[in-house]
């Protein structure tokens, strides 16, 4: 899944991709086949991170320092494993300091968000619950 306009600050513009993968050589892969969309191979960072099911962690800056452990520390809290995010930015010409980290932050919680199941969805949810009971309920629809 990838989101390729997520923020656009002075210039520069942000994008997130999220993808399940199998150990580091799936990570590799991913990361080979995103290289090879020119969009994404003539991008100034693709900064990354992931956490795997054997218990290791990656990430890379990608030149945009500090970017990786961003996502990682992301990716910890929401317990998310075996799932790649690579945050891309396209300068536009203007440092933008501090602010890029939280663009950062506001890709990842997109990508996040993208890929969590809506509350209608989770088994034994509560709008589950309901969704359900009024599908049973005669003269509802």
């Amino acid at each position: 899944m990838r989101i390729e306009d997520v923020v656009r600050d002075r210039g520069s513009r942000f994008g997130v991709a999220l993808a399940p993968v199998a150990g580091r050589a799936g990570v590799q892969a991913y990361l080979a086949d995103l290289g090879q969309i020119k969009k994404y191979a003539k991008a100034t960072h693709n900064s990354w991170a992931v956490i795997l099911s054997d218990g290791g962690t990656q990430k890379s800056d990608d030149g945009e320092a500090g970017a990786g452990a961003i996502i990682l520390k992301m990716l910890e809290r929401e317990g998310l494993v075996d799932h790649l995010i690579v945050v891309t930015r396209w300068y536009g010409g203007v440092h933008l300091g501090g602010d890029r980290f939280a663009h950062i932050v506001t890709c990842v919680r997109a990508a996040l968000e993208a890929h969590a199941p809506r509350p209608d969805e989770v088994p034994g949810s509560a709008k589950q619950q309901r969704t359900q009971l009024k599908a049973t309920q005669p003269g509802r629809s």
